[in-house]
């Protein structure tokens, strides 16, 4: 069952929406009719169809924004989904280097930092912030992906990626296609 966003969470998503849009590198003049929506301050994901916020996942960023090669940041501002990986695997499928290697987390406890179930790749739109030589999305691995740390969910613990429940990111990537805007907004990152 999807999680809808209550109304308290439509109107955060819209604001920040409005944000996102006042961009300095903003590639759209008009709000696309789907994107997501990451909330770095509330760690939180908005699916936006139609402007409106139809759907929010709690999600584990990095602690800070940032787009450096190597810094362990959440790179901000507009993406766009470049690729899904993981149709049809099995719920716990274990990916490295974009890749199912055939095993299957099930619950148990595992230290490591597990990228879960499905993926989906972000490519940076914003010359210089999340796209380009040392701050390429794409080139660092940054994905929306599950994990196996759900107690961390809500906590800004991450590597860089944005994590998710399996059932949640099962959920996202049915719904998203490839080429559909990511916008993470929050910090103290600016706006313009």
């Amino acid at each position: 069952m999807t999680p809808a966003a209550n109304q308290a969470d439509r109107a955060r998503a819209r604001m920040l929406l409005s944000v996102a849009m006042r961009r300095e590198l903003a590639p759209f003049d008009e709000i696309p009719p789907r994107l997501v929506l990451v909330d770095f301050d509330h760690q939180q994901l908005f699916l936006v169809e139609d402007g409106e916020a139809t759907a929010c996942y709690p999600v584990s960023t990095a602690r800070d924004l940032g787009g450096e090669e190597g810094s362990n940041r959440t790179p901000p501002g507009w993406h766009r989904v470049h690729r899904k990986i993981g149709e049809g695997e099995p719920d716990g499928t274990i990916f490295v280097s974009r890749e199912p290697t055939g095993e299957t987390w099930q619950g148990q406890h595992d230290v490591r930092d597990l990228i879960l179930t499905r993926v989906l790749t972000l490519e940076g739109l914003e010359d210089g912030i999340n796209r380009g030589a040392g701050r390429d999305s794409l080139e660092r691995y940054i994905y929306i992906h599950g994990t196996n740390h759900l107690g961390q969910l809500g906590e800004a613990v991450s590597h860089g990626c944005v994590r998710m429940a399996g059932i949640d990111v099962k959920d996202l990537f049915r719904r998203v296609r490839e080429g559909d805007p990511v916008t993470i907004i929050g910090g103290a990152e600016p706006i313009a």
